[in-house]
């Protein structure tokens, strides 16, 4: 697996981008090797503030001054974002752009360019995200080991064949918004059953921490950890049987297709 790379840049400045700067200012890549682009001048503030990181207003000087850049933009901003940027020096991009495809990045920023591709999500903010990259037969072994070096500052990285990536976006890339809503969702039960919102909310967030932990460090099938917990005629059974008829699981399926058809809207050409 490649090292860090020297110098690093994102191309955008918003929570992805930080996420990625703080993860290599953790990882040890001193914060004057790397630098981010955007055109909010307060955003570049904070970030030059917060993290020691330089800023410009000027895409084409990330690229000038990394060995790795990171496209952290909208989909829809792409084409403007990648506009006129300098052939040489030829940096490894490094895309986390939801929907936009290599075909579409190698269009843009031409056919000799080194792109990667993936899909991280946003617990990468506290070091705790996962990132899957995809594997592309025009991208070299030393790009993907440089691209998951640098994501691996943010969290475990994934390989997955491009042709995921859509679902990847729907089952983490838009996950935390879903764990967020049951985590509302239960605190908000709990507070109507009576408990204080303080104690509800630490019942319910350390019990969502308790079972992913659980599951991580045991690797047993989520249905063997669930059966442990429900006795025949007890109060889980009640509970889970309510989820059952709600369609609490027929609703996950329907947010995860959703989510993942809006992915591969948003890759189609604007």
């Amino acid at each position: 697996m490649s090292d860090l790379p020297k110098s690093a840049g994102t191309i955008g400045a918003g929570n992805m981008a930080e996420a990625v700067l703080r993860g290599l200012v953790r990882g040890g890549l001193a914060a004057d090797a790397l630098i981010a682009s955007d055109p909010d001048a307060d955003r570049r503030t904070y970030l030059a503030k917060t993290l020691g990181v330089r800023t410009t207003a000027h895409n084409a000087e990330v690229v000038r001054s990394s060995d790795v850049v990171v496209i952290a933009v909208k989909p829809g901003q792409l084409e403007t974002a990648l506009r006129n940027l300098p052939t040489e020096p030829s940096p490894l991009y490094v895309s986390v752009v939801a929907g936009r495809t290599l075909a579409d990045l190698r269009a843009l920023l031409g056919a000799q360019a080194r792109v990667t591709r993936t899909m991280p999500n946003t617990p990468a903010l506290i070091g705790a995200g996962i990132t899957a990259l995809a594997v592309d037969p025009q991208t070299g072994d030393s790009d993907l080991d440089q691209a998951e070096a640098v994501l691996r500052a943010v969290g475990q990285v994934v390989r997955v064949p491009e042709a995921q990536l859509d679902a990847v976006t729907g089952v983490s890339g838009s996950g935390p918004a879903y764990v967020y809503t049951f985590v509302e969702a239960l605190t908000d039960a709990a507070v109507r059953e009576g408990l204080p919102v303080d104690i509800a909310r630490s019942l319910v967030v350390e019990t969502v921490l308790g079972s992913a932990n659980l599951l991580r460090e045991t690797g047993e099938h989520p249905a063997v950890l669930r059966d442990r917990v429900t006795s025949p005629g007890g109060t889980t059974v009640a509970g889970l049987a309510a989820l059952e008829a709600a369609g609490f699981r027929t609703a996950l399926l329907g947010a995860v297709h959703a989510a993942t058809a809006r992915s591969r809207e948003l890759g189609r050409k604007p």
